[in-house]
């Protein structure tokens, strides 16, 4: 402690005012046998402290007791030192002493150390003797994340997990028993037959403040994250995390198991799937679902509750977008230790790319198109949502995420469609691109004009390094042809593509879609138009694999699909002799890629 003495004396104002402003806490001390000096603490020192812009707790100290003969104690001292205390906030409490004769000399820096390290203030409202909103909202929250079973009950093993937490020894039984009858005997409602109820535990805390053990209240605050204003500290919602570029963020086991925990804990009805009300309790200890207003971005159940799958889904995209909202999010509900362990950074994704294999497991992918060539529709059907005659232009940033099996294992591709507006933006950003495993272009079949478009972006912009795939969609609809030079299919082929991926939407003919854009994302090199020369071999056999799975997704609509206009539409794709044998061939070499 670094204790800094001062002079009032006017010739000494700015070193006065400059060591008033590094003070952790001021002591402002006044002779008892001077009644001017008293007064002077309302009148000049406090509003001259506040003057300065300093907020830092007070302690009023009251000097020279031993003038008082043998009866050094002040009866009168609460009720001259409370108007203070209500004026002037930071006062945290007045202490009588005799620096002469050292009486209560130890207690004035102890009650000084105390306003710093567990202040009041914060805490109770001292005129009203009950504990301040924030503080009660900070232990609500801290009973619910300590509630493991979600009763609304602390029970023994809870709350000697609680103790363990904050103070690293857990109580005794008879322990236990001793504090839930000090509850019961004040607070009735406090406890019931399984344990400490939420009012219990506030009371107990109220307890704690009025009896001087402010400590006790200020080590749980600061266990679950809270600074000295009673909000979550910076450093503990967001601790320093490096992601280098090239690199993505992904949920480590680690909290897969934390989020899967979750939603079991809140599944109430244990129906597999969160409704509204078990999210509104889920984030409870949170500012608020961090998803509320971006509509169907993942998988739900007809009556729109999250399913586990679609849950796990939605924070692998979360992560991926946008690290720092997980971060968060761990912390608000409750991830137990660090909570970067629940992260993971990716290998940069030149280092995979040069390997010609991605070891990842969450993809993002660029979803772009002219307007109305059912980009929205593509997005929806992933997450497995009806599909819409009506069109509606999307103006807002749209997203969907789901799950792919691939090999047996579980990836997940994050769909991002990119609106008119914002392609410039995107395809011109570094950054950006980075962030993409590959480009999906789709165009219309129907419209004559609409492979223009993804022809002339992909002219506009250096975007070969990228792995492209191009997506034929509408195809229930008559086929036309394209005004542009060259039509799709040889446009891909010189550009060493895969042909047009054929789907339609509405007719649910999805042609294996997601999982290739998912093994296209894992083996970048079978769709990269500006591969180098370096891989020429691999991209041979590669690419021959992809053109099977696309070729296949081909055979699959040509079955779906048997009406004249569709079929007449497809079969311009093979070559007479050629169409049975690659048919049999492709698909038996489809599982070699998959």
């Amino acid at each position: 402690m670094h204790i800094m003495d001062s002079s009032a004396q006017t010739e000494d104002r700015e070193q006065l005012e400059a060591e008033i402003r590094k003070a952790h806490v001021i002591c402002i001390v006044y002779a008892i046998d001077d009644p001017n000096t008293f007064n002077r603490l309302s009148l000049y020192w406090l509003p001259f402290i506040r003057s300065l812009g300093v907020n830092v707790p007070a302690v009023l100290v009251g000097n020279k007791i031993d003038l008082r003969g043998n009866d050094v104690a002040n009866q009168s001292l609460e009720d001259e030192v409370i108007p203070i205390m209500n004026e002037f906030k930071e006062v945290e409490t007045c202490v009588e002493c005799s620096a002469k004769q050292l009486l209560n000399v130890s207690e004035v820096f102890y009650f000084a150390q105390k306003a710093v390290l567990h202040p009041t203030a914060p805490l109770y409202d001292s005129r009203e003797h009950v504990l301040k909103p924030h503080c009660i909202e900070a232990l609500k929250r801290i009973f619910k994340l300590c509630d493991a079973d979600k009763d609304n009950v602390l029970n023994d093993d809870e709350l000697n997990e609680f103790q363990r937490k904050c103070f690293n020894a857990p109580l005794q039984p008879q322990e236990l028993d001793g504090v839930k009858d000090v509850v019961r005997e004040h607070e009735p409602t406090g406890v019931n037959d399984v344990g400490l109820t939420e009012i219990g535990f506030i009371f107990l805390h109220s307890l704690f403040i009025q009896r001087g053990r402010l400590e006790t209240t200020w080590t749980v605050l600061r266990k679950f994250g809270y600074g000295d204003d009673l909000s979550l500290r910076e450093d503990f919602l967001l601790p320093t995390f490096e992601v280098l570029s090239e690199c993505s963020v992904e949920l480590s086991p680690y909290g897969y198991q934390f989020f899967a925990e979750l939603f079991q804990a809140f599944d109430k009805d244990k129906d597999g799937a969160l409704n509204r009300f078990e999210l509104d309790s889920l984030f409870s200890t949170s500012p608020g679902n961090p998803w509320a207003n971006t509509g169907y971005t993942t998988i739900t159940t007809e009556t729109d509750a999250v399913t586990l799958q679609g849950w796990l889904a939605q924070w692998s995209m979360t992560t991926l977008l946008d690290h720092k909202t997980t971060l968060k999010y761990l912390a608000y509900l409750g991830f137990e230790g660090d909570t970067r362990t629940a992260l993971k950074i990716t290998k940069p994704k030149r280092v995979d790319r040069k390997k010609g294999k991605i070891q990842r497991n969450v993809f993002s992918c660029y979803i772009l198109g002219a307007p109305g060539s059912g980009k929205t529709s593509l997005l929806k059907a992933f997450v497995h949502k009806p599909f819409s005659e009506k069109y509606q232009p999307t103006t807002e940033p749209f997203q969907v995420v789901n799950s792919v099996e691939m090999k047996g294992a579980e990836k997940y591709l994050v769909m991002q469609e990119i609106e008119t507006s914002r392609v410039s933006e995107i395809l011109s950003s570094k950054k950006k691109l980075e962030q993409c495993d590959l480009l999906c272009f789709v165009y219309d079949t129907s419209d004559a004009s609409s492979f223009e478009y993804v022809a002339l972006l992909r002219e506009k912009y250096k975007i070969d390094h990228i792995p492209t795939v191009l997506v034929a969609t509408k195809c229930e609809l008559d086929l036309v042809t394209q005004r542009f030079e060259v039509q799709p299919d040889i446009y891909c082929r010189n550009l060493g593509l895969a042909v047009p991926l054929s789907v339609s939407v509405k007719e649910n003919q999805m042609a294996d879609l997601y999982h290739i854009l998912t093994g296209v994302a894992m083996n970048p090199t079978i769709a990269t138009p500006g591969i180098t020369n370096n891989y020429k071999g691999d991209k041979t056999w590669l690419t021959k694999n992809y053109l099977t799975l696309s070729l296949v997704a081909g055979v699959v609509i040509l079955t779906g699909l048997a009406g004249y206009k569709y079929f007449k539409h497809h079969t311009a794709t093979f070559s007479s002799g050629q169409g049975i044998y690659t048919a049999a061939t492709v698909a038996s070499k489809k599982k070699e890629f998959l």
